[in-house]
């Protein structure tokens, strides 16, 4: 039986982005991270974590660290009760420095490979599932997988143009959009 999954992009929807998020003493959970994602967790479905990290490309931080800070992550989400069933992260930058992942790609969003890698691993239903994300490259990779729908972490409280089927301040408003769903 295949399951719902709800992507999640990382940095500006769950953790502050201070720029290349790489080191566990810059962890700083946005408001409305916990609270949110508690309420999503009695949905029943598969929360996967989806982000690019050029960094990695641009030789700002290597692939341990990146799994140092997400393993951090994971724990002080799993301290408050919410499950993270995975995470996938693209280290490509097609201008990087590390001439490895200096390279364009499948799984960098807008494109929707870490979605379809997620996909295949987890059996997950396509068309029950949600991405939020705070940038119109998470909404569009979304679409470009052919998801349920779609969410903008817009918390500017400025307009923005958006292809995303919704908009929320932050993770709370998000898991009411998401329930209004389930309902």
């Amino acid at each position: 039986m295949s399951k719902k999954a709800l992507f999640l992009d990382r940095d500006g929807v769950i953790n502050r982005d201070h720029g290349y998020t790489y080191k566990l003493e810059h962890l700083e959970l946005l408001d409305g991270v916990i609270e949110g994602l508690q309420a999503i967790s009695k949905l029943d479905f598969q929360i996967i974590i989806i982000t690019n990290q050029s960094g990695i490309a641009r030789g700002l931080f290597s692939i341990n660290d990146l799994h140092i800070f997400m393993q951090g992550l994971i724990s002080e989400l799993s301290d408050h009760k919410i499950h993270i069933t995975d995470y996938f992260f693209c280290p490509h930058y097609p201008d990087g420095k590390i001439t490895e992942y200096s390279k364009v790609c499948s799984c960098r969003k807008p494109e929707p490979g870490m979605l379809f890698q997620a996909k295949e691993k987890y059996s997950l239903d396509f068309s029950k599932s949600i991405l939020i994300g705070d940038n119109e490259t998470d909404i569009r990779a979304a679409d470009n997988a052919n998801l349920f729908s779609t969410i903008l972490i817009n918390n500017s409280g400025n307009p923005v143009n958006t292809s995303a089927a919704n908009e929320a301040k932050n993770l709370i408003g998000a898991s009411e959009i998401i329930k209004r769903y389930n309902t």
